[in-house]
């Protein structure tokens, strides 16, 4: 198997969440793999605090999830799904990046600048011009709004892709360490956690710091880079990390989002607008591990991956997990590469 280039069973994505499946969010299944000496294991969430260290540092992204789909009618009176994401740097809350998908949300539709839709529940939104010289995500102004996360609290609901197999409500896709909302879709890596997990890991000598990034809108079908998303690494979070790697510790990343928070931090902005991209051609400073998802068939992450793992590990892993039916998405399992 390509790392970058594999097939997906459709059998092997996840369509509901766990707990549907009678399965605890901390039970879902677990793939260690370690560079150092190229071991696989295959255990579940929940052994997390026998797999890492006293002294380990897991560093958390408590940004939570907005609900920010929502149905609106275009100038033709045909029906879209609009998923709203990033705010605009420099430019007030009226002005967002939005995706235009079709009314049930499965694949693209797109919009033209001029364009203005009327949202669900009395509001509208012009399309302004295509954002960040693409043509998948617009620039667009909201009107007739106070404000847009009051209005999305009470008209929208969470972004969700084919591959669910239906709506589900907002608690779904929010970690439980979850404090401050503004990703568009969930930081879905740190899913599995639970209050008693953490409990555990704490007293058994693992750190955890937070983080805050909030994930704009992925594209499961042009499996773009990710572009700017807004940032804040806490001064106390940065001290975390230079203490647990002078002391031996490692610096474990719950998602690709506190990866590209951290780098970019290392790199002298602990808060802004992160457009990083880590690839194997940038080495990285602070990050030594990382929990993460299983991440479509050449998604920009995987090169991410491979930074963190090396080519050679990162292919037997996603070979493992396709031979032993791991599952993927937001509510899929789980990945952990240590050094």
């Amino acid at each position: 198997m390509n790392a970058l280039a594999f097939e997906l069973p459709s059998a092997l994505e996840a369509r509901e969440p766990p707990e549907e499946r009678g399965v605890p969010r901390d039970a879902v299944r677990l793939l260690v793999a370690t560079r150092s000496g190229g071991e696989i294991e295959h255990r579940r969430f929940l052994d997390l605090p026998a797999v890492l260290d006293p002294g380990d540092l897991l560093v958390v992204n408590v940004s939570a999830t907005l609900p920010a789909a929502v149905g609106a009618t275009c100038e033709d009176g045909s029906r879209v799904r609009v998923h709203v994401a990033t705010r605009v740097p420099r430019l007030d809350d009226r002005w967002r990046v939005v995706e235009v998908r079709s009314a049930d949300g499965s694949r693209p539709r797109g919009g033209h600048t001029g364009e203005q839709l009327d949202l669900d529940g009395g509001a509208s939104l012009q399309l302004v011009a295509p954002y960040a010289s693409g043509a998948r995500l617009m620039l667009a102004r909201f009107d007739g709004l106070a404000s847009v996360e009051r209005y999305l609290a009470r008209h929208g609901a969470p972004i969700r892709y084919g591959h669910a197999r239906r709506g589900w409500p907002l608690s779904a896709y929010q970690n439980v360490y979850a404090t401050t909302p503004g990703s568009a879709e969930m930081p879905s890596a740190g899913r599995p956690f639970t209050a008693e997990l953490i409990t555990r890991l704490l007293a058994g000598g693992v750190l955890i710091a937070p983080i805050t990034l909030h994930a704009g809108v992925s594209s499961p079908e042009r499996h773009e880079a990710p572009f700017p998303e807004q940032f804040s690494v806490p001064e106390q979070t940065a001290r975390l990390v230079e203490v647990t790697k002078r002391s031996g510790g490692r610096v474990i990343a719950v998602g690709t989002t506190v990866v590209r928070a951290l780098e970019t931090a290392a790199e002298g902005e602990p808060e802004g607008w992160t457009g990083l991209v880590i690839t194997t051609d940038r080495p990285l400073a602070t990050v030594d591990g990382i929990i993460t998802g299983w991440h479509e068939p050449e998604a920009s992450h995987l090169q991410m991956l491979e930074a963190i793992a090396g080519q050679e590990l990162l292919e037997r892993s996603y070979d493992s997990a396709l031979g032993h039916g791991y599952l993927w998405h937001e509510f899929g399992d789980s990945h952990l590469i240590l050094p």
